[in-house]
Protein backbone atom coordinates (compact mmCIF):
# COMPACT_ATOMS: atom_id res chain seq x y z
CA UNK A 1 0.00 0.00 0.00
CA UNK A 2 1.22 3.15 -1.10
CA UNK A 3 1.74 6.07 0.64
CA UNK A 4 2.51 9.58 -1.57
CA UNK A 5 1.32 13.13 -2.14
CA UNK A 6 -2.07 13.09 -3.56
CA UNK A 7 -2.19 14.35 -7.56
CA UNK A 8 -5.54 15.38 -8.34
CA UNK A 9 -4.39 14.23 -11.77
CA UNK A 10 -3.77 10.91 -11.32
CA UNK A 11 -6.47 8.08 -10.97
CA UNK A 12 -8.19 8.91 -7.84
CA UNK A 13 -9.29 5.39 -7.42
CA UNK A 14 -6.05 3.37 -7.04
CA UNK A 15 -5.48 1.99 -3.71
CA UNK A 16 -3.36 4.12 -1.03
CA UNK A 17 -2.74 6.77 1.40
CA UNK A 18 -2.52 9.87 -0.79
CA UNK A 19 -1.34 12.70 1.74
CA UNK A 20 -3.49 15.72 0.66
CA UNK A 21 -1.24 18.24 3.56
CA UNK A 22 0.31 17.13 6.30
CA UNK A 23 -1.76 14.82 8.76
CA UNK A 24 -4.87 14.50 6.32
CA UNK A 25 -5.31 11.70 4.13
CA UNK A 26 -7.42 10.72 1.28
CA UNK A 27 -8.07 6.75 1.01
CA UNK A 28 -10.27 5.66 -2.01
CA UNK A 29 -11.94 2.39 -0.95
CA UNK A 30 -13.64 0.15 -3.08
CA UNK A 31 -17.48 -0.24 -3.51
CA UNK A 32 -19.32 -3.42 -4.88
CA UNK A 33 -21.02 -1.74 -7.97
CA UNK A 34 -19.49 -1.11 -11.90
CA UNK A 35 -20.79 2.36 -11.63
CA UNK A 36 -19.24 4.02 -9.04
CA UNK A 37 -15.44 2.66 -8.42
CA UNK A 38 -14.47 3.86 -5.19
CA UNK A 39 -15.42 6.25 -2.45
CA UNK A 40 -12.73 8.60 -0.57
CA UNK A 41 -12.78 8.25 3.15
CA UNK A 42 -10.30 10.46 4.70
CA UNK A 43 -7.84 10.27 7.96
CA UNK A 44 -6.69 12.57 10.06
CA UNK A 45 -4.22 13.02 13.03
CA UNK A 46 -5.80 14.20 15.99
CA UNK A 47 -3.70 14.19 19.17
CA UNK A 48 -2.66 10.42 19.25
CA UNK A 49 -5.20 8.98 17.23
CA UNK A 50 -7.15 9.58 14.06
CA UNK A 51 -10.19 11.13 12.91
CA UNK A 52 -11.93 9.81 9.65
CA UNK A 53 -14.72 11.73 7.22
CA UNK A 54 -16.68 8.87 6.44
CA UNK A 55 -15.97 5.04 6.41
CA UNK A 56 -17.00 2.90 3.13
CA UNK A 57 -19.31 0.39 2.67
CA UNK A 58 -19.07 -2.80 4.72
CA UNK A 59 -17.38 -5.08 2.69
CA UNK A 60 -14.49 -7.32 3.55
CA UNK A 61 -12.82 -5.98 0.56
CA UNK A 62 -13.03 -2.26 1.55
CA UNK A 63 -11.97 -3.09 5.73
CA UNK A 64 -8.87 -4.62 4.13
CA UNK A 65 -8.10 -1.61 1.83
CA UNK A 66 -8.45 0.53 4.66
CA UNK A 67 -6.20 -1.46 7.15
CA UNK A 68 -4.04 -1.66 4.65
CA UNK A 69 -3.86 2.34 4.10
CA UNK A 70 -3.58 3.23 7.91
CA UNK A 71 -0.71 0.88 8.15
CA UNK A 72 0.90 2.55 5.13
CA UNK A 73 0.43 6.12 7.56
CA UNK A 74 1.67 4.44 10.85
CA UNK A 75 -1.48 3.90 12.73
CA UNK A 76 -4.32 0.79 12.67
CA UNK A 77 -8.06 0.76 12.89
CA UNK A 78 -8.45 0.63 16.83
CA UNK A 79 -6.91 4.06 16.55
CA UNK A 80 -9.71 5.99 14.82
CA UNK A 81 -11.91 7.37 17.90
CA UNK A 82 -14.32 8.55 15.63
CA UNK A 83 -15.90 8.68 12.20
CA UNK A 84 -17.80 11.56 11.19
CA UNK A 85 -20.44 10.50 8.73
CA UNK A 86 -21.61 13.27 5.83
CA UNK A 87 -24.51 11.25 5.00
CA UNK A 88 -26.28 7.84 5.58
CA UNK A 89 -25.76 5.75 2.35
CA UNK A 90 -24.13 2.55 2.99
CA UNK A 91 -21.03 3.50 1.09
CA UNK A 92 -20.80 6.11 3.60
CA UNK A 93 -21.54 4.76 6.91
CA UNK A 94 -21.89 1.21 7.44
CA UNK A 95 -18.18 0.12 7.58
CA UNK A 96 -18.13 2.20 10.63
CA UNK A 97 -20.79 0.44 12.13
CA UNK A 98 -18.88 -2.70 11.44
CA UNK A 99 -15.93 -1.63 12.83
CA UNK A 100 -17.40 -0.67 16.16
CA UNK A 101 -18.26 -3.34 16.90
CA UNK A 102 -15.04 -4.40 17.12
CA UNK A 103 -13.28 -1.67 18.48
CA UNK A 104 -15.52 0.67 20.02
CA UNK A 105 -14.95 3.48 17.59
CA UNK A 106 -17.58 6.63 18.10
CA UNK A 107 -19.59 7.57 15.37
CA UNK A 108 -21.48 10.93 14.60
CA UNK A 109 -24.26 11.65 11.78
CA UNK A 110 -26.55 14.54 11.08
CA UNK A 111 -29.33 14.10 12.91
CA UNK A 112 -31.97 14.90 10.04
CA UNK A 113 -31.02 11.14 8.78
CA UNK A 114 -32.97 9.41 11.80
CA UNK A 115 -35.94 8.23 10.07
CA UNK A 116 -34.10 6.97 7.01
CA UNK A 117 -31.39 5.30 9.00
CA UNK A 118 -34.65 3.66 11.15
CA UNK A 119 -36.35 2.70 7.96
CA UNK A 120 -33.37 1.41 6.29
CA UNK A 121 -32.20 -0.71 9.29
CA UNK A 122 -35.91 -2.37 9.29
CA UNK A 123 -34.95 -6.23 8.44
CA UNK A 124 -38.85 -6.33 7.28
CA UNK A 125 -39.27 -3.58 5.33
CA UNK A 126 -38.91 -4.51 1.01
CA UNK A 127 -36.21 -3.76 -1.14
CA UNK A 128 -36.38 -0.24 -3.15
CA UNK A 129 -39.38 0.29 -1.01
CA UNK A 130 -39.15 3.98 -1.45
CA UNK A 131 -37.49 4.08 -4.47
CA UNK A 132 -40.85 2.09 -6.10
CA UNK A 133 -42.77 4.72 -4.46
CA UNK A 134 -41.34 7.29 -6.70
CA UNK A 135 -41.33 5.11 -9.89
CA UNK A 136 -45.07 4.70 -9.85
CA UNK A 137 -45.82 8.44 -9.15
CA UNK A 138 -43.92 8.88 -12.30
CA UNK A 139 -45.77 6.82 -14.79
CA UNK A 140 -42.95 4.09 -14.67
CA UNK A 141 -45.41 0.96 -13.70
CA UNK A 142 -43.10 -1.08 -15.56
CA UNK A 143 -40.17 -0.29 -14.21
CA UNK A 144 -41.40 -0.64 -10.47
CA UNK A 145 -42.68 -4.02 -11.31
CA UNK A 146 -39.51 -5.12 -12.65
CA UNK A 147 -37.59 -3.91 -9.69
CA UNK A 148 -39.96 -4.96 -7.51
CA UNK A 149 -39.43 -8.61 -8.89
CA UNK A 150 -35.69 -8.25 -8.82
CA UNK A 151 -33.53 -10.76 -7.14
CA UNK A 152 -31.74 -9.53 -4.31
CA UNK A 153 -28.39 -9.94 -3.13
CA UNK A 154 -27.47 -12.63 -0.41
CA UNK A 155 -24.28 -11.37 -0.06
CA UNK A 156 -22.57 -9.43 2.92
CA UNK A 157 -23.06 -6.02 0.50
CA UNK A 158 -26.68 -6.37 2.18
CA UNK A 159 -27.31 -6.74 5.68
CA UNK A 160 -29.33 -5.44 8.13
CA UNK A 161 -27.14 -5.49 11.05
CA UNK A 162 -24.68 -3.17 9.31
CA UNK A 163 -27.47 -0.32 10.17
CA UNK A 164 -27.27 1.24 13.81
CA UNK A 165 -27.71 4.57 15.26
CA UNK A 166 -24.43 6.90 15.84
CA UNK A 167 -22.82 7.46 19.07
CA UNK A 168 -23.80 11.53 18.46
CA UNK A 169 -26.85 12.99 16.45
CA UNK A 170 -25.16 15.84 15.10
CA UNK A 171 -27.49 19.50 14.58
CA UNK A 172 -26.00 21.36 12.36
CA UNK A 173 -24.86 24.18 11.90
CA UNK A 174 -22.70 23.10 14.79
CA UNK A 175 -19.06 22.89 15.96
CA UNK A 176 -17.68 19.42 16.17
CA UNK A 177 -14.92 19.64 18.94
CA UNK A 178 -11.60 17.27 17.96
CA UNK A 179 -8.92 17.07 20.19
CA UNK A 180 -6.36 18.99 17.97
CA UNK A 181 -9.32 21.70 16.32
CA UNK A 182 -12.42 22.10 15.77
CA UNK A 183 -14.66 21.41 12.30
CA UNK A 184 -17.76 23.16 11.58
CA UNK A 185 -20.46 21.00 10.62
CA UNK A 186 -23.06 22.43 7.92
CA UNK A 187 -26.41 21.11 6.50
CA UNK A 188 -26.54 20.71 3.00
CA UNK A 189 -29.67 18.85 2.91
CA UNK A 190 -30.39 17.46 -0.76
CA UNK A 191 -28.90 14.64 -1.79
CA UNK A 192 -30.28 13.12 1.69
CA UNK A 193 -32.23 15.33 3.79
CA UNK A 194 -29.57 15.08 6.77
CA UNK A 195 -26.44 15.16 4.43
CA UNK A 196 -23.89 17.53 6.37
CA UNK A 197 -20.35 19.02 5.01
CA UNK A 198 -17.72 19.99 7.53
CA UNK A 199 -15.37 22.56 6.93
CA UNK A 200 -11.83 22.60 8.43
CA UNK A 201 -10.65 26.65 8.74
CA UNK A 202 -7.19 25.87 9.70
CA UNK A 203 -6.80 23.96 6.14
CA UNK A 204 -9.29 26.01 4.31
CA UNK A 205 -10.37 22.92 3.40
CA UNK A 206 -14.02 21.57 2.93
CA UNK A 207 -15.23 17.73 3.54
CA UNK A 208 -17.79 17.67 0.57
CA UNK A 209 -19.33 14.31 0.82
CA UNK A 210 -21.43 13.62 -2.40
CA UNK A 211 -22.81 17.10 -2.19
CA UNK A 212 -20.27 18.70 -4.42
CA UNK A 213 -18.82 15.95 -6.58
CA UNK A 214 -15.95 17.65 -9.72
CA UNK A 215 -17.11 15.32 -12.23
CA UNK A 216 -20.66 14.04 -11.67
CA UNK A 217 -23.97 15.15 -10.30
CA UNK A 218 -25.28 13.42 -7.26
CA UNK A 219 -28.64 11.83 -6.87
CA UNK A 220 -31.13 13.93 -5.47
CA UNK A 221 -33.79 12.31 -2.75
CA UNK A 222 -32.26 9.22 -3.25
CA UNK A 223 -33.67 7.91 0.68
CA UNK A 224 -35.70 6.08 2.43
CA UNK A 225 -37.75 8.94 4.04
CA UNK A 226 -39.17 11.09 0.99
CA UNK A 227 -39.04 14.51 1.22
CA UNK A 228 -41.30 17.01 -0.32
CA UNK A 229 -38.75 18.93 -2.95
CA UNK A 230 -35.19 17.47 -2.55
CA UNK A 231 -34.29 19.69 -5.61
CA UNK A 232 -35.56 22.71 -3.80
CA UNK A 233 -33.59 21.60 -0.76
CA UNK A 234 -30.05 20.71 -3.18
CA UNK A 235 -30.38 23.85 -4.66
CA UNK A 236 -30.69 25.94 -1.73
CA UNK A 237 -27.71 23.94 -0.27
CA UNK A 238 -25.70 24.91 -3.08
CA UNK A 239 -26.30 28.31 -2.93
CA UNK A 240 -25.30 28.04 0.91
CA UNK A 241 -22.01 26.79 0.27
CA UNK A 242 -21.46 29.49 -2.64
CA UNK A 243 -22.18 31.94 0.58
CA UNK A 244 -19.41 30.67 2.06
CA UNK A 245 -15.83 31.31 1.51
CA UNK A 246 -14.23 29.83 -1.48
CA UNK A 247 -12.25 26.29 -0.80
CA UNK A 248 -10.34 23.46 -1.65
CA UNK A 249 -13.26 20.58 -1.32
CA UNK A 250 -12.30 17.24 -0.78
CA UNK A 251 -15.23 14.60 -2.28
CA UNK A 252 -16.71 11.70 -1.72
CA UNK A 253 -16.03 10.30 -5.10
CA UNK A 254 -13.63 11.82 -7.42
CA UNK A 255 -10.04 14.01 -6.68
CA UNK A 256 -9.22 16.60 -4.11
CA UNK A 257 -10.47 20.09 -6.49
CA UNK A 258 -9.22 23.52 -5.67
CA UNK A 259 -12.10 25.68 -5.88
CA UNK A 260 -15.68 24.78 -4.29
CA UNK A 261 -17.28 27.92 -5.65
CA UNK A 262 -16.49 27.16 -9.58
CA UNK A 263 -17.97 23.96 -9.13
CA UNK A 264 -20.68 24.77 -7.42
CA UNK A 265 -21.25 27.61 -9.88
CA UNK A 266 -21.35 24.22 -12.26
CA UNK A 267 -23.90 22.79 -10.72
CA UNK A 268 -25.99 25.37 -10.79
CA UNK A 269 -25.98 26.03 -13.95
CA UNK A 270 -27.03 22.60 -14.83
CA UNK A 271 -29.74 22.01 -13.10
CA UNK A 272 -31.57 25.08 -14.47
CA UNK A 273 -30.49 24.04 -18.09
CA UNK A 274 -32.02 20.58 -16.79
CA UNK A 275 -35.25 22.76 -15.24
CA UNK A 276 -35.44 24.42 -18.83
CA UNK A 277 -35.07 21.17 -20.65
CA UNK A 278 -37.56 19.47 -18.47
CA UNK A 279 -39.88 22.80 -18.97
CA UNK A 280 -39.94 22.55 -22.85
CA UNK A 281 -40.52 18.61 -22.97
CA UNK A 282 -43.57 19.25 -20.97
CA UNK A 283 -45.01 21.89 -23.28
CA UNK A 284 -44.26 19.40 -26.11
CA UNK A 285 -46.43 17.10 -24.83
CA UNK A 286 -44.65 14.76 -22.29
CA UNK A 287 -46.67 14.59 -19.26
CA UNK A 288 -45.55 11.89 -16.87
CA UNK A 289 -41.97 11.98 -15.29
CA UNK A 290 -41.60 8.84 -17.21
CA UNK A 291 -42.37 10.39 -20.42
CA UNK A 292 -39.74 13.48 -19.78
CA UNK A 293 -36.90 11.10 -18.92
CA UNK A 294 -37.42 9.01 -21.84
CA UNK A 295 -36.61 12.20 -23.96
CA UNK A 296 -33.41 13.31 -22.18
CA UNK A 297 -29.89 11.96 -22.31
CA UNK A 298 -28.20 10.50 -19.01
CA UNK A 299 -24.53 10.71 -17.55
CA UNK A 300 -21.78 11.98 -19.00
CA UNK A 301 -21.93 9.31 -22.00
CA UNK A 302 -25.43 10.88 -23.15
CA UNK A 303 -26.98 7.28 -23.14
CA UNK A 304 -30.62 6.79 -23.52
CA UNK A 305 -33.04 5.74 -20.73
CA UNK A 306 -32.80 2.36 -21.61
CA UNK A 307 -29.49 1.71 -21.99
CA UNK A 308 -29.29 2.49 -18.37
CA UNK A 309 -29.15 -0.52 -15.69
CA UNK A 310 -32.91 -1.06 -14.29
CA UNK A 311 -31.82 0.68 -10.91
CA UNK A 312 -30.41 3.54 -12.59
CA UNK A 313 -33.13 3.93 -14.74
CA UNK A 314 -35.68 4.42 -11.92
CA UNK A 315 -33.20 7.03 -10.31
CA UNK A 316 -33.43 8.41 -13.52
CA UNK A 317 -37.31 9.00 -13.72
CA UNK A 318 -37.08 9.61 -9.56
CA UNK A 319 -34.80 12.57 -9.95
CA UNK A 320 -36.78 13.91 -13.06
CA UNK A 321 -39.92 14.00 -11.08
CA UNK A 322 -38.03 16.00 -8.24
CA UNK A 323 -37.06 18.57 -11.58
CA UNK A 324 -40.91 18.23 -12.68
CA UNK A 325 -42.32 19.33 -9.17
CA UNK A 326 -39.60 22.37 -8.75
CA UNK A 327 -40.75 23.33 -11.63
CA UNK A 328 -44.91 23.36 -10.22
CA UNK A 329 -43.33 24.63 -7.30
CA UNK A 330 -42.20 27.79 -9.48
CA UNK A 331 -45.46 27.96 -10.98
CA UNK A 332 -43.93 26.79 -14.48
CA UNK A 333 -45.62 23.67 -14.77
CA UNK A 334 -48.90 22.56 -13.25
CA UNK A 335 -49.24 19.37 -11.47
CA UNK A 336 -52.09 16.72 -10.90
CA UNK A 337 -52.28 13.49 -9.60
CA UNK A 338 -55.88 11.99 -10.47
CA UNK A 339 -54.81 8.06 -10.02
CA UNK A 340 -51.20 7.98 -7.89
CA UNK A 341 -49.52 9.31 -11.53
CA UNK A 342 -48.12 12.90 -10.93
CA UNK A 343 -48.79 14.67 -14.24
CA UNK A 344 -47.80 17.90 -15.92
CA UNK A 345 -48.64 20.62 -17.98
CA UNK A 346 -47.23 24.07 -19.10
Amino acid sequence: MRLEPDDPDGDWTTPGAWEVSPGLFRIPLPLPSDGLKAVNVYAMRDGDGLVMIDSGWAIEEARVVLDKALAAIGNHLGEVHRFLITHVHRDHYTLAVRLRREFGNHISLGIRERESLRLTADPKRPPWASMLVQVRRGGAGRLAEMLAAAPVDSDDTHRAQDWAEPDKWLAPPTDVELRDRTLHAIPTPGHTQGHVVFVDEQRDTLFAGDHVLPHITPSIGFEAKLTHSPLGDYLDSLRLVRGLPDRRYLPAHGPVAPSVHNRVDELLAHHAERLDTMAATVAAGAATAYEVAKSLTWTRRGRQLEELELPHQCMAVAETSAHLDLLAEQGRLHRTDPDGISRYTA
